[in-house]
C-alpha cells in the first residue's frame, strides 16, 4: 500500500561518497533534500580502501574543497598517514594521499549530514522514480511503499544497484561488505529508457594485525609536516600510524596460476568489465607474467581495530586458495584473514547519456553521480555528486546549470570524458587523462575555483575573505620578487656553489634566480632582510609560478584556443543528417551525444577535424541566414 510521505525538491538515492556531496551541495544551496541510503550505518562507507586522495585523485579532493565540498575536511579530521606522492617529479603531478580511520570517516560524514539545515536523512531502498505527463521527474518511491515528491533525483548507488558478490565458486545477490543490495531500481531506470550495463571491481582481504610479522615487512613512514587536504584546516597536524610494504614473490604467482580456473573472473562466471588500472592480483599475474614481484601495501584500517588492509591484492580467488596465496608473502606466513577478499559485479549507466551537467538527456530532472555513472574511486565519486547537487538545487530554483570547464579543473575534464567520450570500463582519474596538467595542479585549486564555489553559494564570508588575504599576499611577494635585485656577496655565492649553481658575477632580480631548479624560495630568505611574512600555501604557489611561468604562459595560450571553441555553441535540435558534407560517422556519432559547444564536438571520437570544418561553415551559413 502506498502513501504520500513528504515533499521535497531534491532526492538524492545512495549515501556514499556521490550521495553525501550531492545532498550537502544542493541542501547547502537553499534546495530542500532528502538523502536515501540503504543503511544509516553505510554512509560515506570506504569498502575498497582506507584513504582519500592518491594520484590526481588527490587533485580532486582539493578541488572539491575549493568548490565548498567536504571530503577534504573529513579526510583531515580522521587520517592516519598522510604522504604527498610523487615528490620526486614536478608540481603537476605531485598529490596527497592520507590513510583514514574507516570507522571514524563514516561518523564525522553522517554527523555532518544529520547536522545539516534543509537536509532529511532516510533509511530506506527507493524502488522506483516516477516522472510526469512531460516525462520530467516527480516522485520517487520506497520499497515500503512511501512516495515522496520531488523536482529533481540524483542517483548515486555506488556498487550496490543490482550487486552481486564473487568469491571463487560462491556468489550470491550483495552489496559491499555483505550490505543489502538495491535491486529494484534497475527495473525503474530500464523503464525510463536508460541504457545499463555491467561493471566490476574488488577489494582485497583484510587480516588480523597480530598475524603479521612486521619485523619482516619494510616501513613507510608519513611524510613531516604534513600538508592538510583542505584549505581552511589550519594548525599542526600529526601522523598516527606507520604504512609497511610486502611483496609478492614466485611462491604467490604459482599458487595463483594454479588455481586460475577457480577464479570466477576466468571461469566466465563474472560478465562485468574490470577496472583497467585497479586490477586484481589475478589479473595482475597473468597480464604481466615477466613480472617476478608486485608491491603489497600493509595498511591500517582505524585507529581502534586490529583489521589491516592488503591493498594490491584484490581477488576473486576461493577463500582457501587466498589463506595459501597470503601466506606464501613474506611478513604474512601466519597471516589470519578477517573479511574474505571478493569481486563484486553491478549495473551502472552509459554516461553519454548525460550532460556535461550530469543530467540525463532525456529524463529531465533525473541525474547521475558516481559509480553509477561508470567510475571507480571515492574522489571521482564525490566529485560528480558535489557537481550534480549543485545543478539539482539550480534547476529546481530556475538558475542556470554549472559546467566545469575541461581546461579549468580535474573535474572538468572527469565529466567531459564521460559525456563526450564515455567509457568502457570503470574510469579513473590519472593527470595524463588532462591536457593542461601544469595548470592544474593541486595547490592551485582555490585560485581557479573557490571564486566560482563563491559565485554558486558554497564559500561562506569568513572562507572567501581568507582567500582574497592570501591571493593578495601572493600577488604582492609575486611582483615584489621580480622588482627586487639581489647582488653578489660571498655568502649567498656559497650557498648557490653548495646547491650546485653557478656563483653570481652581476646583480640579478631574484625572480630570476628562483628559475634556476636547484634554488628553492626559503633558500633566499637569508639573503632577503626585506621578505615579508607569508603563509606556506601562498608560499608555495609563488615559487611555483616562478618557476613554471613560461611553461605556463604556453599552456593559458592553449586554453585560449580551446575556450575561443567552447564558445561556438551547437543548437539543440541540430539535425547532423542534414548537414551537408559531414561523414555519416560523425553524423551518427553527433546525433548520439548532442554535444553542446564546437569544442566538445572535437573529442569525439569519430569527428574528424574535416567534419568540424564543416560544422563551421555550417553554422556561419545559418547565421547569415537568420541575420538576414
Amino acid at each position: 500500500m502506498e502513501y504520500m510521505a513528504g515533499q521535497y525538491e531534491v532526492a538524492v538515492i545512495g549515501g556514499g561518497h556521490a550521495g553525501v556531496e550531492a545532498a550537502l551541495a544542493a541542501a547547502r544551496l537553499g534546495a530542500k533534500t532528502i538523502l536515501f541510503t540503504l543503511s544509516l550505518d553505510q554512509i560515506a562507507n570506504m569498502p575498497c580502501n582506507p584513504s582519500i586522495g592518491g594520484t590526481a585523485k588527490g587533485h580532486l579532493v582539493r578541488e572539491i574543497d575549493a568548490l565548498g565540498g567536504q571530503m577534504a575536511k573529513a579526510a583531515d579530521a580522521v587520517f592516519l598517514q598522510s604522504r604527498m606522492l610523487n615528490r620526486g617529479k614536478g608540481p603537476a603531478v605531485h598529490s596527497l594521499r592520507v590513510q583514514a580511520d574507516r570507522v571514524r570517516y563514516h561518523c564525522y560524514l553522517k554527523s555532518v549530514l544529520e547536522r545539516q539545515p534543509g537536509l532529511t536523512v532516510k533509511q530506506g531502498e527507493i524502488v522506483d522514480i516516477r516522472t510526469d505527463d512531460t516525462g520530467a521527474v516527480c516522485q520517487v518511491v520506497t520499497a515500503m511503499g512511501a512516495v515522496y515528491g520531488v523536482r529533481a533525483a540524483i542517483v548515486a548507488t555506488g556498487t550496490y544497484l543490482g550487486g552481486k558478490i564473487f568469491v571463487g565458486e560462491f556468489s550470491q545477490e550483495s552489496g559491499p561488505d555483505g550490505s543489502h543490495p538495491a535491486k529494484a531500481l534497475t527495473q525503474a531506470l530500464l523503464r525510463l529508457g536508460l541504457s545499463l550495463r555491467r561493471f566490476k571491481t574488488g577489494t582485497p582481504a583484510r587480516v588480523s594485525r597480530s598475524s603479521i610479522d612486521f619485523s619482516r615487512l619494510e616501513v613507510q613512514e608519513g611524510d613531516e609536516p604534513v600538508v592538510p587536504f583542505s584549505f581552511q584546516t589550519r594548525g599542526p597536524l600529526q601522523n598516527r600510524a606507520v604504512c609497511h610494504i610486502a611483496y609478492t614473490n614466485s611462491a604467490t604467482h604459482e599458487v595463483i596460476r594454479r588455481n586460475l580456473h577457480r577464479s570466477p573472473l576466468y571461469g566466465g562466471e563474472i560478465v562485468g568489465v574490470g577496472p583497467r588500472y585497479c586490477p586484481s592480483i589475478e589479473d595482475k599475474v597473468v597480464r604481466f607474467a615477466d613480472k617476478e614481484r608486485h608491491q603489497v601495501f600493509v595498511e591500517p584500517m582505524g585507529a581502534d581495530t586490529e583489521e589491516m588492509y592488503l591493498q594490491g591484492l584484490s581477488s576473486s580467488l576461493p577463500e582457501e586458495v587466498q589463506v595459501a596465496m597470503y601466506r606464501t608473502i613474506q611478513g604474512l606466513e601466519q597471516v589470519e584473514i578477517m573479511r574474505t577478499a571478493y569481486a563484486i559485479e553491478y549495473d551502472c549507466v552509459d554516461p553519454l547519456q548525460l550532460s556535461p551537467t550530469l543530467e540525463c538527456k532525456t529524463v529531465p530532472g533525473l541525474y547521475g553521480a558516481g559509480q553509477f555513472n561508470g567510475t571507480s574511486g571515492y574522489e571521482e565519486a564525490a566529485a560528480q555528486g558535489l557537481v550534480a547537487g549543485i545543478n539539482a538545487a539550480r534547476q529546481v530554483q530556475g538558475k542556470e546549470p554549472v559546467v566545469l570547464e575541461r581546461s579549468g579543473s580535474y573535474i572538468g575534464t572527469l565529466i567531459d570524458d564521460l559525456v563526450t567520450k564515455g567509457c568502457m570500463d570503470p574510469y579513473r582519474m590519472m593527470t595524463s587523462r588532462s591536457e593542461y596538467r601544469l595548470l592544474l595542479r593541486q595547490d592551485n585549486a582555490d585560485t581557479r575555483l573557490t571564486p566560482l564555489g563563491r559565485e554558486i553559494g558554497l564559500v561562506d564570508d569568513s572562507r572567501w575573505e581568507t582567500f582574497c588575504r592570501q591571493q593578495e599576499e601572493k600577488t604582492r611577494e609575486l611582483a615584489r620578487l621580480r622588482g627586487l635585485t639581489l647582488s653578489p656577496s660571498p655568502a649567498l655565492n656559497g650557498m648557490l656553489e653548495a646547491k650546485g649553481t653557478a656563483p653570481l658575477q652581476t646583480g640579478i632580480r631574484a625572480a630570476e634566480l628562483l628559475k634556476r631548479p636547484q634554488i628553492a624560495y626559503g633558500d633566499l630568505a637569508p639573503f632577503d632582510p626585506g621578505r615579508p611574512p607569508l603563509d606556506p600555501h601562498a608560499a608555495e604557489q609563488v615559487e611555483i609560478e616562478i618557476k613554471y611561468e613560461g611553461y605556463i604562459k604556453k599552456q593559458e595560450a592553449q586554453v585560449q584556443q580551446l575556450r575561443r571553441m567552447e564558445a561556438v555553441r551547437l543548437p539543440e535540435g541540430l539535425d547532423y543528417r542534414q548537414v551537408r558534407g559531414l561523414r555519416l560517422e560523425a553524423a551518427e556519432k553527433l546525433a548520439k551525444i548532442r554535444p553542446v559547444s564546437l569544442g566538445q564536438a572535437s573529442r569525439i571520437s569519430g569527428v574528424s577535424p574535416a567534419d568540424l570544418s564543416v560544422l563551421v561553415i555550417y553554422l556561419e551559413q545559418r547565421r547569415k541566414t537568420n541575420h538576414d
